[in-house]
């Protein structure tokens, strides 16, 4: 599928069945070996569509990815969390379908969600990625991600070492 057939454009709430698809497919293949089996379950259970319709209706920070007028990923931003970083706008999270990563299309999802940030005066901006999901640490490298702090995340009995990558920070340094 050509590039030529996918857009970007802001998520609405008929779009929700279709994000919980996709969060269902990333997710599991993003974290199956390094979030806990039961732990991944819930959580890509407690995100079906009634919920994406909930944050839909009360949030614009949502971008959903289009390929032949089906959605195919999503990119979810809005102010930093994370208080102790000198940043305004985070990328909370970006996935893509697994059938369609690798062809540039989640390049492209980071830079209109990065484009959205700016627009709403939150740069310079963070993600948090696992530090063992190999393939996002390997993708927020290749475009630009400074490494500036790591903290934990625990999922049931498992707790999981992650980094914040910033863009448009002048001294990264690691926390």
């Amino acid at each position: 599928m050509g590039v030529d057939q996918m857009t970007i454009r802001a998520a609405e709430r008929p779009d929700a069945a279709q994000i919980a698809h996709v969060h269902d497919e990333a997710w599991r293949e993003a974290y199956r070996g390094i979030i806990p089996g039961p732990a991944l379950e819930r959580m890509v259970q407690r995100r079906g569509p009634a919920w994406w319709s909930r944050l839909l209706a009360r949030q614009s920070g949502v971008l959903v990815l289009e390929v032949g007028g089906q959605v195919a990923g999503y990119a979810t931003m809005g102010a930093n969390r994370s208080s102790s970083l000198r940043v305004r706008g985070e990328i909370y999270e970006l996935y893509v379908t697994p059938i369609y990563q690798g062809l540039g299309f989640g390049e492209r999802l980071f830079d209109a969600a990065k484009q959205r940030l700016a627009e709403n005066g939150l740069r310079p901006f963070i993600v948090w990625v696992l530090e063992d999901n190999d393939r996002a640490v390997a993708f927020y490298e290749a475009i630009g991600g400074e490494p500036v702090a790591r903290g934990e995340e625990r999922f049931d009995d498992r707790s999981c070492r992650k980094l914040a990558y910033a863009w448009g920070v002048s001294s990264g340094r690691m926390n």
